[in-house]
């Protein structure tokens, strides 16, 4: 694999291994030098369909592991030992991998190294601080409505930070950005509801 390989390139091999399962070492092993930026992008791909809980939960709580490391300028990511030991199928993993690699080819096509501010040391790290953001909203999200575009934002803000190209970053902050307001709106919606209901409840009750 090389410095240069694209990122369906990159996930084709993950998913090649020759064992039955693969361990989170093991995909990190791979990665290599990407680290980083494609642990980000498999955090997020998962979030880009509908999913149960916890996993978004879990997702979000692992960005955000991944997300401080990178805002703290270390090199390589450190990931829990216990986390490093546990195992997913090669099966599972190539069924997700097959679904993604079309998409990715087809942004890859369109991709190439541009505005890139953000390759510097302290592009990064603010990097780091927006994903940092992305996944404490990614933990506490709405259901589809808020979950699906936070997991399409981290997942564009990783494949822009594999490929190099700086528009796709910013594509996907727009969309983060998005995911963060409509969030918040779902919160305004539910909060506003209680309160009527509570308000109802406390005039039928002085009557």
């Amino acid at each position: 694999m090389t410095q240069f390989a694209r990122t369906s390139e990159v996930l084709t091999v993950l998913a090649a291994q020759e064992t039955e399962r693969l361990t989170v070492g093991d995909i990190v092993a791979v990665l290599r030098d990407r680290a980083f930026a494609l642990l980000v992008v498999l955090l997020g791909l998962p979030n880009c369909l509908p999913m149960p809980p916890p996993i978004p939960l879990i997702c979000g709580l692992l960005l955000a592991l991944v997300a401080a490391q990178i805002a703290a300028g270390m090199s390589a990511p450190w990931l829990p030992r216990a986390l490093l030991g546990r195992s997913i199928a090669r099966s599972d993993l190539q069924r997700a991998v097959s679904r993604a690699v079309p998409l990715l080819r087809r942004l890859e096509r369109w991709s190439r190294p541009r505005l890139r501010v953000f390759e510097n040391d302290i592009g990064m790290r603010t990097m780091g601080l927006l994903l940092l953001a992305l996944s404490l909203v990614l933990i506490v999200a709405a259901p589809l409505v808020g979950q699906i575009p936070l997991g399409l934002a981290v997942t564009l803000v990783g494949l822009g930070l594999v490929e190099r190209d700086g528009v796709v970053v910013a594509a996907g902050l727009g969309v983060g950005v998005l995911g963060v307001l409509l969030n918040l709106g779902f919160v305004y919606a539910v909060f506003t509801a209680v309160m009527g209901l509570l308000n109802l409840g406390a005039a039928a009750a002085g009557a």
